[in-house]
């Protein structure tokens, strides 16, 4: 099975909510607190959200610019990239202070979790290098050198990726390709040309990785084949997410104040027509994320607020305003309850 991933961010909201389609609280992130958004960016920090005054109540002051916030399995720790002191920060979520700190090169703002070996895997634009953290303790286990510039980081749980090993697959976006690592080892096991620049990378559940680019378009990958392609383009395409219900993919199209809907690539059949839908915005929406029962997703829009939207009935909620200046809404990895990352560009 293939959990949710982390792309590109920069400053970032963390929602955290029960996984129950009655919306009753039961996850608790901040310290037995529930129904909390962490927000990176907010008055130099990160600002805590109470989803229900839909307002920040709290501000955790973080230095470096931080660009993303990721929260451990168990909800004690957020895990934050500093690239202007190319670092990432564990912090005690319930009291805001820095458990510790690992210095990470190339201006981190991309990370990835696998719970299951409970590493961390960072890395930034300015190097080729994703550095393996313990996500307890911080000490460096590894660092892998990928073959150019980190531009995306998805975390594939596909189990024994290699021979006589439980690692999963990290999956890395350069230049003009996407590479493929055993995330234990380390051990390379395949590289994937794309011509088109790959940007931000999405696994969901199947066989089929999505991939926007820099040329302006958003392609599908398989896992298996790695036969790449084309499914849209004409836009501007930010982190995508996607609903676990179905299949679809969420991906937000800044250039045409959208968000585009895709019809999911099976492996082995033919692709299906694109788009399914799109939802027209007001601004340009900087990315998406859905909750893991496909009812809510929240889009970060270039005026610094957050749009919930109603899945099903597929409108606009509410507007959130979160203080700052997000555009980049990405989903943690954990799939225990609802999580979702919000950030703004550098």
């Amino acid at each position: 099975m293939y959990t949710r991933t982390y792309s590109l961010l920069i400053v970032l909201i963390l929602l955290l909510l029960a996984a129950s389609a009655s919306f009753v609280p039961v996850a608790h992130a901040d310290g037995g607190a529930p129904n909390l958004a962490y927000v990176a960016g907010a008055n130099g920090g990160v600002g805590i959200i109470d989803v229900q005054q839909q307002k920040v109540t709290r501000t955790i002051k973080v230095a470096g610019d931080p660009h993303l916030v990721a929260l451990s399995q168990d909800g004690r720790f957020l895990y934050v990239t500093q690239p202007q002191l190319n670092r990432l920060a564990i912090i005690t979520a319930r009291t805001g202070d820095q458990f510790c700190s690992a210095n990470v090169p190339g201006e981190p703002t991309l990370l990835a979790f696998d719970p299951n070996v409970k590493s961390l895997y960072v890395g930034g634009p300015k190097s080729s290098t994703v550095t393996v953290i313990d996500a307890e303790n911080c000490a460096i286990k590894k660092r892998i050198e990928t073959t150019g510039p980190v531009y995306g980081l998805a975390y594939a749980a596909v189990g024994s990726a290699v021979s006589g090993k439980n690692g999963e697959q990290l999956w890395v976006s350069n230049e003009k390709a996407v590479a493929i690592y055993d995330d234990v080892s380390g051990q390379s096991l395949g590289t994937v040309a794309v011509p088109q620049g790959p940007r931000y990378l999405s696994i969901p559940p199947g066989a089929t990785i999505y991939a926007t680019t820099n040329e302006g378009s958003v392609l599908s990958i398989d896992m298996g084949t790695h036969q790449v392609s084309k499914l849209i383009s004409g836009g501007t395409y930010g982190p995508m997410d996607f609903n676990e219900t179905n299949g679809e993919i969420y991906v937000p199209d800044a250039a045409n104040k959208q968000l585009v809907v895709l019809n999911p690539v099976n492996a082995g059949f033919a692709l299906p027509k694109q788009p399914n839908h799109v939802l027209k915005l007001d601004a340009a929406p900087r990315s998406i994320a859905i909750t893991n029962d496909g009812q809510l997703g929240f889009a970060a829009l270039s005026t610094g607020q957050v749009a919930m939207y109603d899945i099903p009935g597929r409108q606009v909620i509410t507007m959130i305003a979160t203080g700052g200046t997000p555009n980049l809404l990405l989903p943690d990895s954990i799939r225990r309850a609802w999580v979702v990352l919000l950030s703004r560009p550098a």
